[in-house]
Formats: structure tokens, sequence, C-alpha cells
């Protein structure tokens, strides 16, 4: 039984750049908001995934989810937006673009971007549709960059533009069904003192292992919080390893293997 979260990041950044380019020559024509933008980011790298997947095995029974996921607006998250989305803008570009809406800007190097809150999931709206789906012996592809975030009030959804790390999001699938194994799959195994001389590759390890260690908050940082947020739940084990060694990662030949218990392992 295998369910599959994606990211979306390259995708929806490229969707809202076609937004502002139309809009330099349509002005009057409202740009979609992010929530739509990665709905139609979850059907677009669906369907690739699907098509792959399908090569592969023609036996194989695939299905993609638009899947919300519920965030609080009261999250701290939403008094201090960081997360830097869409193309870059002039200081004074920017500025015309705040003057008439409630979008906000933030320096990024020599030009500046929107910025939206990042707030953390709260719930899945469609995991019974998951569960479904997992039990008629489908591989589903669900929760694609995160989820399509919306919130709730007064009985009534509606959608949200933020980021959700697909990270937490996928943790959060993990424990909600009871998962086996959480695995991320990324550039490579979690490392000591990566990209220096002394940089070793960790084996197995633990969550108070790891947490001897500081990891950039933009790349291997959320992904450890995530997997040993899902070991401490006590539901099962998780691992971190190479896009191109999921086999391998399954029988702990490759990655790195996070349990509970005390210690790291190097190979």
């Amino acid at each position: 039984e295998i369910i599959i979260v994606h990211g979306n990041g390259p995708q929806v950044g490229l969707l809202m750049e076609q937004n502002a380019a139309y809009q330099e020559y349509s002005p009057e024509t409202t740009p979609y908001p992010m929530d739509v933008l990665g709905s139609q980011t979850c059907g677009m790298v669906g369907y690739m995934l699907q098509q792959e997947l399908r090569n592969i095995d023609t036996e194989l029974s695939v299905a993609t989810l638009i899947t919300q996921t519920v965030v609080n607006r009261e999250d701290s998250a939403f008094a201090n937006p960081t997360k830097f989305v869409g193309p870059v803008y002039t200081k004074e570009s920017a500025t015309e673009i705040m003057q008439t809406s409630d979008k906000i800007f933030k320096e990024d190097g020599q030009y500046y971007r929107r910025v939206v809150p990042s707030p953390k999931p709260t719930d899945i709206v469609e995991l019974k549709q998951i569960e479904t789906l997992v039990k008629a012996d489908n591989v589903v592809i669900a929760c694609g960059g995160g989820g399509v975030p919306v919130c709730f009030e007064n009985g009534t959804s509606s959608g949200v533009e933020c980021v959700i790390d697909k990270d937490l999001t996928a943790e959060l699938l993990a424990e909600k069904i009871n998962a086996d194994l959480f695995i991320i799959l990324t550039d490579g195994s979690v490392y000591k003192n990566y990209g220096k001389e002394d940089q070793a590759e960790m084996r197995r390890a633990t969550p108070a292992g790891l947490s001897e260690f500081n990891f950039p908050a933009g790349s291997m940082g959320p992904k450890i919080d995530a997997v040993c947020q899902f070991v401490n739940s006590g539901r099962g084990n998780a691992a971190i390893g190479s896009l191109f060694e999921l086999d391998k990662i399954i029988v702990n030949e490759a990655g790195t293997l996070i349990t509970q218990g005390e210690g790291i392992i190097y190979y």
C-alpha cells in the first residue's frame, strides 16, 4: 500500500509568473489566487506521475486526488509571512502593488518578491477518500505541494493564500493513516557536517540524536522535523534518502533510517 506526496514549488512559481505577465497585458483581469494555482499543479504533476507509473507497469492502478489541507487562521505564521513566492519586482513595482492590494513584498537580494504565510497543517479534508482508494488497491497520489490550503469558518471552507510545507503535510497524513514507514525522497541521506571535508553519512539515527545538529531551514530542516515528529508519534519508523534508491531504502540498504532509541550509526 503506497501513498505518494509530491512538491509543487517550481510549478506554482511558473503559474504565478504567467499570472503576472498576463496582468501586464490585461490589468483588469483578476489573477487566480494561490490556492487555485496549487490545485492546478496537483492535477498536472499527478497526471505526469500517473502516466510514468502506468508506463512502468500497465497493470498498476494509480489515482490522483486533489487534496485540501486545513490550516488555522490563528496560526502565528499569518502575522509574519516569510515564504517567498512568485516573480521578482523592482522596489517601485512592489510598492505600487502593495498600495493597491493586500499583498506583502519583502526584499530578496536585489529585488522584491511577494511573501505569504507558511502555517502548520492541522487536518486533511479528503482523508477518508484516500483511505478508500488505498484499500481498493490503488497507488494514491495525494496532498501534492502540501495540499490546497483551506480554512473552515462557520461550517464553510474557503481557500487561503499561503504555503504549507509538503513534508509536514506528508507526516500528518502518515500519522492519520497509521503508516508503517514514512519515507522522504530527496537528493540523498542525512549527513553530519554536510558539504565539509569531514562530512559523514548517517545510516541510522534517532530524533534525540538529530536534535543535536542544526539543519538548514530551507532544505533538510523541515524534513528532519517531519521524520522526527512521525517517529516520536510512535506510529513507526521513517527514512530520508535518494529519490533513485527507494528500493534500497525500504530494505535499509541506503538512506538514513530514523527510529526510536539512542545514538547515531554512520556508514
